[in-house]
């Protein structure tokens, strides 16, 4: 799950641009996120990519291996 840094909570964060890439009309080559809290205003980035098999945050955000207790 991402979650705010500031807040340490995903509830608030919203994505605020999304782009797929796609590898010759088939796969999915890389997935990008821009993500922004509304309660604290920060601001963060997920990019995952194929080539690494692997994903990469900036800004505010990080990535927790928690599930959301109420979906």
């Amino acid at each position: 799950m991402i979650e705010c840094t500031n807040c340490e909570t995903a509830q608030f964060l919203q994505i605020t641009k999304s782009r797929v890439f796609f590898e010759g009309g088939d796969l999915i080559h890389e997935l990008s996120e821009r993500y922004e809290c509304t309660l604290c205003g920060g601001t963060g980035s997920y990019t995952y990519r194929e080539a690494d098999d692997r994903a990469s945050l900036s800004g505010e955000v990080e990535m927790t291996e928690e599930r959301p207790r109420f979906a």
